[in-house]
């Protein structure tokens, strides 16, 4: 399997021919979960190394995401019984008076490529929504991201809830977005930090 060609064909945004690439090399016999290991993911990490030098911007992130996404809607019902490359369960969410997702839809996108199981809150997620989803899902890690300096403090609240609930011990937080620091993560009691959808994959996985 060919990464550079992986790689190309999700900077070009086109879905159709990834879907042919994808296609082409299980029929070849090349099994589902190989081709993410092997060929979708080291081309997006690939896509991520590139945003983080600056080689390529936002928008052209979008667009190979989407193109991922696509690529693994064609694989996922080919899957069921291989969990053996399942990594974790991720429960991510924009906190409350925050209605940015783009970052968060990306990150969600990058960490299910990855392996995660990831369950999507949305924007604007309560303090007590995060809970509620913590204890029904039984993530390893919650996600928060804030794209406003305002809403920054309701990751505070987030984690004061989950100590107060008594849950803060079973699940590792990790927070990102434009505003957020790692000083600031520290300050709070967040458990990682990643400066952009690249970096979230990695962290989580370091959280593991």
């Amino acid at each position: 399997m060919e990464q550079e060609r992986y790689h190309e064909v999700l900077l070009s945004g086109n879905t159709t021919k990834l879907e042919e690439l994808i296609n082409a090399a299980l029929q070849a016999g090349v099994p589902p979960q190989q081709l993410i290991r092997e060929a979708l993911i080291p081309a997006m990490e690939k896509v991520g190394e590139k945003f983080k030098t600056n080689e390529i911007f936002l928008p052209e992130v979008m667009l190979a995401a989407r193109v991922m996404q696509a690529g693994l809607a064609v694989l996922k019902p080919l899957l069921t019984g291989e969990p053996a490359d399942y990594v974790g369960s991720v429960v991510i969410g924009t906190v409350q008076g925050d209605h940015h997702d783009i970052g968060k839809n990306l990150v969600a996108m990058m960490l299910e490529g990855a392996g995660f199981k990831v369950v999507d809150l949305g924007a604007d997620v309560s303090a007590e929504k995060f809970l509620q989803a913590i204890r029904q899902h039984q993530p390893e890690i919650l996600g928060m991201s804030a794209l406003l300096t305002t809403t920054m403090p309701k990751m505070k609240e987030v984690i004061d809830l989950l100590v107060s609930a008594r849950v803060r011990a079973q699940v590792k937080v990790l927070i990102g977005g434009a505003p957020v620091t790692q000083e600031y993560a520290d300050r709070i009691g967040a458990d990682g930090y990643a400066p952009d959808a690249g970096a979230a994959v990695e962290v989580a996985k370091k959280l593991l």
